[in-house]
């Protein structure tokens, strides 16, 4: 019996002396540090992020040595940059380490990217040294201890090594986050920069609108001076003109009925950049706070008609009853601030000029009981309509 439970004491310590020697693979490390992190472990999960930076990195480097090794042999050099040929020989000599470190770059990288060249594959296995999640990860932990310009730091960063990204549209998530933190640092200048660069890769819409550029005629013959004519009209600028004729002379519940738009990863950008330039009065807040808007009902309507087919929007109000039904749109419109969006997309057309298509919104707000603040005051801006106080920033 006792020599039983010596075998059992001996098992057990050898596992635990493996576990404690053993290597974790770069990937691994990165998630048992979200775990550690969500668990509000943030010293190891810390540490974990940094093992998994490090040990990636000297992954790739020797990789890297290793292909660099092999692109040294004369025999090698006289095949040039064919990266076929180079690859042919190394398997072919059995160049294990090189046609490992190969392999693996095709893995991460498609293979028809290289253009069949030797000196670009080398390039590429030393781009993927980086590890922009681990980055990202420990920008997590700086922030959640208050370390904001580590965190910020961090998280521009992973941004500057998107390349490297799993995920490609995470890269949006890093540009939020970096904007957050220049908001909450009060650096406003650095925070629309961040906000904008979201809008400018992946709002289409708004971008190429922003695009359709004017050039100039000149007539020497005459003397008369240049005169703009259009150039590049694009369709984008054409709706997104429209869309503000409608807007501003037919009223926001004819302008939902003709439009949808449901690209929710600008929608926060829209928004902050509306909020931002309500409170400092700068016209352009009524554009993109008319974007967010829709955007947020876009949606909203897109939920309600999986559920039923045959809905139809016919107003605020009554979108509003739909949506005090359904837990899931509860949260969506707490999460997009909703009721304070369709406050300041009013306050901005109440200060371009544009008092009827402001008083409609206000109307819906104050007889939305779930609008909380924003339902008490937009009755206030009913009762002695005003431009919102302009705010300088710091």
């Amino acid at each position: 019996m006792k020599r039983m439970w010596l075998v059992i004491f001996c098992l057990i310590f050898s596992t635990q002396a493996f576990a404690q020697t053993a290597v974790i693979p770069w990937w691994l490390s990165l998630e048992y540090g979200k775990q550690r992190f969500r668990t509000g472990d943030y010293g190891d999960a810390l540490l974990l992020f940094e093992d998994a930076r490090r040990d990636r990195r000297a992954m790739y480097e020797k990789m890297e040595k290793d292909l660099i090794s092999l692109l040294s042999i004369n025999e090698v050099r006289r095949l040039g940059d064919h990266l076929d040929w180079v690859e042919r020989y190394s398997q072919e000599r059995y160049y294990t380490a090189a046609t490992a470190a190969l392999e693996e770059l095709y893995y991460r990288v498609p293979k028809s990217g290289l253009k069949n060249s030797a000196s670009a594959a080398l390039a590429a296995i030393g781009k993927l040294k980086n590890y922009p999640e681990a980055e990202y990860w420990i920008g997590e932990v700086y922030r959640i201890e208050g370390e904001l310009p580590l965190a910020l730091s961090q998280y521009r960063r992973a941004y500057e090594m998107r390349e490297n990204l799993e995920d490609a549209m995470f890269s949006v998530t890093l540009q939020y986050n970096i904007a957050g933190i220049l908001r909450t640092r009060q650096d406003y200048n650095g925070m629309e920069r961040a906000l904008s660069s979201i809008i400018s890769e992946h709002d289409t819409l708004w971008i190429n609108a922003d695009r359709a550029l004017t050039h100039r005629i000149e007539f020497p013959e005459t003397g008369r001076s240049s005169v703009p004519v259009p150039y590049e009209q694009a369709e984008a600028s054409f709706a997104r003109t429209s869309m503000i004729k409608i807007l501003e002379n037919s009223g926001f519940n004819r302008f939902l009925e003709l439009y949808r738009y449901n690209n929710i990863t600008v929608e926060q950008a829209h928004r902050l950049l509306g909020f931002h330039y309500v409170v400092t009065g700068r016209p352009s807040a009524q554009e993109h706070l008319m974007f967010a808007f829709l955007i947020q009902n876009s949606i909203i309507i897109e939920e309600l008609r999986k559920r039923q087919f045959d809905f139809t929007y016919t107003n605020l109000q009554a979108l509003a009853q739909e949506i005090n039904k359904n837990e899931l749109l509860l949260s969506f419109v707490e999460e997009v601030e909703y009721y304070k969006t369709a406050y300041y997309f009013a306050a901005s057309l109440f200060r371009n000029d544009r008092a009827s298509v402001a008083r409609n919104i206000w109307e819906f707000l104050a007889s939305e009981p779930n609008a909380g603040e924003w339902q008490n005051r937009a009755a206030s801006q009913l009762r002695n309509p005003r431009t919102e106080t302009i705010i300088t920033m710091p």
